[in-house]
């Protein structure tokens, strides 16, 4: 049995126990209030540093969307057929791109369809800090259309009734177009050098030069003695490598582009510029046969592109 002496003992100790679980609590709270809090302003400044720098950096790509017009280098056209037992050479054919409006350019673009007009479009991303070097897609629409009524050379094998060593070119004896289009895909070192104005801002003035190679994507189109090629409607058998594909890897292509570029507000430019292209062309299609050509290009395009 307990004694009262146990009783107040036991009671003794839990009062001094709640006591000092008391106390002990009072001086926790009073060293928390006096020990300043931990300071989370650098934790939060990193972040946003971190998110800062990612955001300062979305200039390290652009992309731009133009509007060009060709000239061509007379050039000759090799075209064979054997089942027909035609091998001959059209020599130093002139031809033109195809004079498509402004609006019809601007109507293209909002509908999506690139293929109508001579578009110009560039992918590319810096790869120095001073963002004076880059690398970039290039794809340049341009289209290819030998001129009617001038008088060119024959020679080779030609097997049409009444063939002589010259012809007229007309649509019936020798329509040849790469009218959809002669498609230049290629991958291009820019270099950009500024010349006035703030550096990175609105009014930056910067002198703009590519080198680049790729290759040609034709669409052929033409009619050779009064036979049409035909390679099927443009959705079916699209693209690249079969005979009757809409678009084919008809070549290779290199140039080198020089011009201006302008910053007219925050991260939206201007530029034009003047492109030099060779292009080899070869296995063109046409009726029962292939062509085979060079092409000099002279190309002035005109731009709007934006940074990000």
């Amino acid at each position: 049995m307990r004694t009262p002496f146990f009783r107040r003992g036991l009671l003794a100790a839990i009062l001094t126990l709640g006591a000092c679980q008391a106390s002990l609590a009072q001086s926790v709270l009073m060293a928390q209030a006096a020990t300043p809090a931990a300071d989370t302003a650098p934790a939060a400044n990193a972040v946003s540093g971190q998110f800062d720098k990612a955001i300062n950096k979305d200039e390290n790509w652009y992309f731009s969307w133009g509007y060009s017009r060709q000239q061509y280098a007379p050039s000759d056209i090799h075209v064979s057929q054997p089942e027909l037992g035609n091998n001959f050479t059209v020599r130093q054919a002139r031809a033109s791109d195809f004079p498509s409006s402004v609006p019809d350019t601007f109507k293209s673009l909002l509908s999506l369809d690139f293929t109508d007009p001579q578009e110009n479009i560039r992918i590319g991303k810096f790869l120095n800090d001073e963002k004076t070097f880059a690398v970039e897609l290039n794809i340049d629409h341009s289209k290819y259309n030998v001129d009617y009524g001038q008088t060119v050379a024959v020679d080779g094998t030609v097997t049409t009734p009444g063939a002589t060593s010259s012809m007229v070119v007309s649509p019936q004896n020798f329509n040849y177009a790469l009218h959809n289009g002669l498609n230049h895909i290629m991958v291009n070192a820019v270099w950009l050098h500024r010349l006035r104005g703030p550096a990175h801002k609105a009014g930056d003035l910067q002198l703009i030069s590519r080198v680049g190679a790729g290759i040609l994507l034709p669409h052929a189109d033409n009619v050779i003695f009064g036979n049409a090629n035909q390679v099927g409607p443009k959705n079916e058998n699209i693209c690249c490598f079969k005979s009757n594909d809409w678009w084919q890897i008809n070549g290779w292509t290199a140039g080198v582009e020089v011009g201006l570029r302008y910053r007219v507000y925050k991260a939206i430019y201007v530029e034009l510029t003047n492109k030099i292209a060779y292009g080899r062309l070869s296995k063109v299609p046409v009726y029962k046969g292939t062509a085979d050509q060079e092409i000099w290009m002279n190309e002035q395009v005109l731009s709007a592109g934006f940074l990000f």
